[in-house]
């Protein structure tokens, strides 16, 4: 079971570290955004790097976006974002999207993010152009978030789990092949 207050201080350090320059976050900002108090974040991460450290860490994603065979990895990557997001009200990756602006903070969890799931996808994939075709994958899957995460209440919202995977997991699926 997730812990209440562990999830709140993810979510608010995420924003945080998206948003701000890693020198302006503190702990007390991302505990009074979180709803809890900064010795909780303490308790559970350690400090401040410890909890940027975490919030760039993409490999939990990887792993679960990457835990099918290549022939069914199209449909489980759409099927577990999909899922992830309605089961927990948050993205695995949109985060990467917010890190695009200046300052080495951005940078790195721009680079885990290559590390962690672009070349986890890579890694995976035969045949020629591997490397484009994983961006074009992690592309596709950015953007079904993105469009989770903006349109709460719309068509693809409002869309059973098994529709949105019939419609968006071919298209992630002919880059597997």
């Amino acid at each position: 079971m997730t812990d209440p207050g562990r999830t709140a201080i993810l979510r608010a350090a995420r924003k945080a570290f998206a948003r701000e320059p890693y020198d302006a976050v503190t702990l007390r900002g991302v505990a009074a955004e979180a709803g809890v108090s900064a010795a909780l974040i303490v308790k559970h991460f350690g400090g401040k790097e410890a909890l940027f450290e975490r919030v760039a860490d993409f490999t939990e994603a990887a792993q679960l976006l990457l835990g099918a065979p290549n022939e069914r990895l199209g449909e489980h990557a759409v099927r577990t974002l999909v899922g992830y997001r309605r089961e927990n009200d948050q993205d695995l990756l949109v985060r990467v999207v917010f890190a695009a602006g200046k300052g080495d903070e951005r940078a790195l969890i721009r680079e885990h993010f290559r590390d962690q799931v672009t070349r986890a996808f890579a890694a995976r994939l035969t045949g020629p152009d591997a490397d484009l075709r994983a961006g074009l994958i992690t592309a596709h899957l950015l953007g079904l978030g993105a469009a989770l995460a903006i349109d709460k209440t719309g068509p693809i919202a409002a869309a059973g789990l098994e529709i949105v995977v019939a419609l968006y997991a071919p298209a992630v699926q002919r880059l597997i092949h």
